[in-house]
C-alpha cells in the first residue's frame, strides 16, 4: 500500500480517514501548522523518517539480518548526524552549523534559536555526482579556485574522469588542489540551498512581541544569522581527511563566508554519525566522546560585518 502521512487540519481528519483509509496505509500526526502564528514541523518530520526507513531502508540488502543483531534503531547517516549536532547546540546553548559533505550529496544541518533544520543537497557531491557541482555551480566559479595555469579543457576531463571512477583519491598536488575547488562549490551551494530551506513564517500572522512590532524585517527571511553563528563543524571525506588542517579550515571559510567571531572545526576522524546513533542511548557521553576525541578546532575566523 502507498504510505501516505496526513499532516494537515484536525477538522479534516475524519474525511481523511473516509477518502484515503481503505487504498492506502494512512497515517495521521500534528499539524504541520496548528495556529497561524506557530509551525509544528517535528511530528511530520519524525513520521516521514519512520516511513522511509520502513519502505526504503528495509529493502536494502542485508538489512534484515542487520536488525537482528541491534537493539537499537539503525539510522541513515543525515539522520544521525542531525542528532548530534542539536545535542550539541543544545549542551553548549549556540547556534550552529554541521556539514557533511560526501560522494553523492551534501547534508547541511542549523540550530538557530533553538530550531533546527536540515537539508539534504542530492547530486551535490565528491565522485558519483561531482559533474553535477560542475553544471551547477559553473565552471568559472571552480576556476576561481585553482592557478592560472590549469586550463579549462584540462579540469573539465578531469572532473568527469572523477565521476567514472569515484573511488579514486587525489594522487598529485595538483589533483588535490582541483577537488578542493570543486569542495569549496558544493558546499557553497549546499549552504546556499539549507538558506533558502531555513525560512521563518511567511505573512503577518507569525507570532510577535512587543519589540518586533518596532522592527522592519521581513517575513520568511532565512533563519540563518552568520553573526550570532559560534561554529561551524565540518564533516566528510574532503573536510575530515585533507592532508593539512588550514586546508579544511578555508574551505569552510570560502564556502560559508562567516561573519564576525565564528570558530571552525572538523570531525577529525568522521564519527558524527556513529556518535549520533549513541546518542540515542546515551546522550551525554556521545557529545563527551565527540568533543573530546573527534572535534578538532581549527581555530577561529574573525570577519567584521559592514
Amino acid at each position: 500500500e502507498l504510505p501516505v502521512i496526513y499532516a494537515g487540519n484536525k477538522d479534516a481528519r475524519d474525511i481523511i480517514l473516509k477518502t484515503l483509509k481503505e487504498n492506502t496505509a494512512l497515517v495521521i500526526v500534528e499539524n504541520l501548522r496548528p495556529v497561524l502564528e506557530r509551525e509544528n514541523l517535528s511530528p511530520a518530520r519524525n513520521k516521514i523518517h519512520d516511513q522511509f526507513m520502513e519502505h526504503v531502508m528495509a529493502h536494502a540488502p542485508g538489512y534484515k539480518e542487520l536488525m537482528k543483531k541491534t537493539d537499537v534503531p539503525i539510522m541513515p547517516t543525515p539522520g544521525a548526524v542531525e542528532l548530534l549536532v542539536e545535542a550539541v547546540a543544545k549542551k553548549e546553548k549556540i547556534d550552529a552549523i554541521g556539514v557533511d559533505i560526501g560522494g553523492a550529496t551534501t547534508d547541511v544541518f542549523s540550530v538557530f534559536q533553538g530550531i533546527f533544520n536540515r537539508t539534504v543537497s542530492a547530486n551535490l557531491g565528491m565522485s558519483y555526482s561531482i559533474s553535477n557541482v560542475l553544471a551547477e555551480a559553473g565552471i568559472e566559479n571552480i576556476m576561481r579556485w585553482l592557478p592560472e595555469d590549469i586550463d579549462e579543457r584540462s579540469l573539465r576531463n578531469r572532473i568527469r574522469n572523477k565521476m567514472i571512477r569515484p573511488t579514486t583519491i587525489p594522487s598529485a598536488l595538483e589533483d588535490l588542489k582541483i577537488e578542493q575547488a570543486i569542495a569549496r562549490e558544493a558546499l557553497r551551494l549546499a549552504f546556499e540551498q539549507h538558506k533558502n530551506m531555513a525560512v521563518g513564517l511567511k505573512g503577518v500572522q507569525q507570532e510577535r512581541t512587543i519589540s518586533d512590532a518596532f522592527a522592519q524585517t521581513m517575513t520568511g527571511e532565512t533563519l540563518i544569522d552568520l553573526m550570532s553563528l559560534s561554529i561551524i563543524i565540518g564533516s566528510g571525506g574532503s573536510l575530515s581527511h585533507a592532508p593539512r588542517r588550514n586546508q579544511t579550515a578555508l574551505m569552510a571559510i570560502d564556502a560559508f563566508l562567516p561573519e564576525g567571531v565564528t570558530r571552525i572545526a572538523v570531525d577529525s576522524i568522521f564519527m558524527m554519525p556513529h556518535l549520533g546513533v549513541l546518542s540515542t542511548v546515551h546522550e551525554e557521553s556521545a557529545t563527551e566522546v565527540f568533543e573530546k576525541d573527534c572535534l578538532l578546532p581549527l581555530g577561529h575566523c574573525i570577519a567584521p560585518a559592514g
